[in-house]
């Protein structure tokens, strides 16, 4: 599941007519108990269901996602904790990419932001596409074995790549993504050792990424 760019982020599940649709909130964080379970549908990939009938509308669950970015085009606008959008934002003094509301919310981002402000300054003046950024964040969040509450619903593993189904022309997009991602971490990870165990980059793009922007392959150099 990718949540949509909101003021704040959330996984947000509703009761929709007749489908689950997932939508923006902002609300406090907390999960919204009730009765939900996974399901296997062949050739469509996996899913969520009620076991019993609610009302259209209804907040199933809400809760803070694993990983999430700005993107390129709402850099400098939009806090990258919160993502409330603001005429001010206080700026990382490292990188001067990310932005923060306030002092709080920079605090509370740091564990996400730390390594991969590193990546930015190294690359800079260039800055990586929108899914190699997320991506890194993935990885420096599986390095640390971070858990977060939102893998109740699923955790990272449990998303599905379809790789079986992308054109060689997706695929050619997703290898040089994988390639250009190699580039953004080379100053944290120098060697694929240092990945998290059994990580597939590729397959982990193809679950984030649903059309590369080829246009943005080559923006990172050695």
């Amino acid at each position: 599941m990718a949540p949509a760019a909101t003021k704040r982020r959330h996984v947000i599940l509703e009761a929709g007519k007749p489908l689950l649709r997932q939508r923006p909130f902002r609300a406090a964080l907390g999960p919204v108990k009730t009765t939900m379970e996974k399901f296997a549908s062949p050739g469509r990939g996996n899913g969520l269901r009620l076991s019993k009938a609610v009302k259209a509308g209804a907040l199933l669950y809400r809760e803070e996602p694993f990983a999430y970015a700005v993107t390129k085009k709402r850099l400098g606008a939009a806090c990258e904790r919160c993502l409330r959008r603001k005429e001010r934002l206080l700026r990382c003094s490292q990188c001067k990419v990310a932005r923060y509301c306030d002092a709080r919310c920079q605090k509370e981002a740091w564990e996400d932001h730390k390594r991969e402000c590193k990546c930015i300054k190294s690359v800079e003046p260039n800055f990586p596409p929108d899914s190699v950024r997320l991506v890194g964040r993935i990885i420096f969040k599986l390095l640390r074995q971070s858990t977060c509450p939102s893998e109740e619903l699923y955790s990272f593993s449990d998303l599905q790549s379809n790789v079986e189904k992308l054109s060689e022309e997706m695929k050619e997009g997703l290898g040089h993504l994988a390639k250009t991602l190699q580039l953004y971490l080379k100053v944290e990870i120098q060697d694929v050792s240092q990945l998290p165990p059994a990580l597939d980059v590729f397959e982990t793009f193809a679950k984030v990424s649903v059309k590369p922007d080829t246009r943005q392959l080559y923006k990172l150099t050695p």
